[in-house]
């Protein structure tokens, strides 16, 4: 399915029939909150394309937004009385791996939940669907690049302290095995975190070529300030699952050297559907709306990938989802989108920081 570039007038037209509202769950707080507005702003072009097309079952899309920077507990019991009210028919976001856990027993078999954001794989709750980038296509990947075409030895992780980077670090190491590298330190820092004083202090004494980076939004770029404070961009890279244009605006230029990224989207991604997106988010919200980037594109991706299923099942019932899933793909901007066992699968790139943007190397 591609972007179907919806006009102003488009925009506000409304196929016939009730509303259909979809809870999106994204930060507008807290570490990752420096994602919320893009991630909004883009879910408003998704909603748009979707009702131009005649909506999800001839019902229009209405976003209900949610909080998912506020504390886990907290955003599954509003989701939780959403649902039971009917107040949201699915669930879709980007939001952290803690507040996916609080949300499955919530939404399981109650209705569809589309979660978007790259995470450490292994979800497997009913009526979920997970459109985002796992260790196996993303990290394992960038590892063997960053092995073969910029001699990466010694890599030193960072992470924050929750599932998902405590995860990846699991499967890093086992990367780390098979490709003959080193895990010189590894740590975990509380979300929220700020001075990485002692951390560059250990980067620094252990010989590490790399930091792998496993750190949310306001997290990482504080991190990449501290890096370029203590010198260690001039002999020592960074690699990072993730990263975006708001993180790199946030750090400064001169804190994003030699600094690479493993995405499956940028907005630099040249992609027919990509362009299409980045054209119709310019003319809905203009040139200064918050920077296009991978956390909110996903966002786009999972409103895309709720249609895709709805439209091949006729059906929004979660498990008439599941029993079609396999059999359902369509065209992203981040190329083809095929859906496998609950997953989607999707091309994965490698870049570099280039000011605020990224420039891509390579496809992984």
């Amino acid at each position: 399915m591609r972007c179907h570039c919806p006009t102003h007038a488009e925009a506000t037209a409304a196929p016939g029939g009730a509303d259909f509202p979809v809870g999106v769950v994204i930060p507008l707080q807290g570490p990752a909150g420096i994602f919320g507005p893009s991630c909004e702003a883009v879910t408003e072009v998704a909603v748009a394309s979707i009702n131009a097309e005649g909506g999800i079952l001839g019902r229009r899309v209405r976003p209900v937004v949610i909080d998912g920077g506020d504390r886990p507990q907290r955003v599954a019991g509003e989701v939780g009385d959403l649902v039971r009210s009917g107040r949201i028919h699915a669930v879709t976001g980007w939001h952290i791996s803690r507040v996916r856990q609080a949300l499955v027993p919530v939404t399981a078999e109650h209705v569809p939940y589309v979660y978007t954001s790259l995470y450490e794989g292994g979800e497997q709750g009913s009526g979920v669907f997970c459109s985002g980038e796992t260790p196996p296509d993303q990290v394992a990947p960038a590892m063997r690049w960053m092995r073969d075409e910029r001699g990466m030895r010694r890599c030193y992780l960072v992470g924050d302290d929750y599932v998902w980077p405590r995860g990846t670090a699991r499967a890093v190491r086992s990367y780390a095995r098979e490709l003959g590298l080193s895990v010189v330190g590894r740590e975990f820092v509380p979300l929220g975190t700020s001075n990485f004083d002692t951390t560059m202090g250990r980067i620094a004494a252990s010989g590490a070529d790399t930091v792998l980076m496993l750190l949310v939004g306001q997290d990482a770029v504080h991190f990449n300030r501290a890096f370029a404070a203590w010198g260690l961009h001039e002999h020592t890279r960074r690699l990072t699952p993730l990263m975006e244009e708001n993180m790199l605006l946030g750090s400064g230029p001169e804190a994003t050297e030699e600094l690479y990224v493993a995405a499956a989207y940028f907005r630099s991604l040249a992609t027919e559907s990509a362009l299409d997106l980045t054209g119709a988010y310019t003319r809905m919200h203009g040139p200064h709306a918050p920077a296009l980037n991978n956390m909110a594109e996903s966002c786009f991706e999972g409103m895309m990938a709720l249609a895709a299923l709805s439209r091949r099942a006729r059906s929004v019932q979660p498990s008439g989802l599941m029993a079609v899933s396999d059999e359902v793909g369509y065209d992203g901007p981040r190329g083809p989108m095929q859906i496998s066992r609950g997953h989607v699968r999707q091309h994965v790139y490698l870049a570099r920081a280039d000011g605020v943007g990224f420039d891509i190397l390579a496809r992984l």
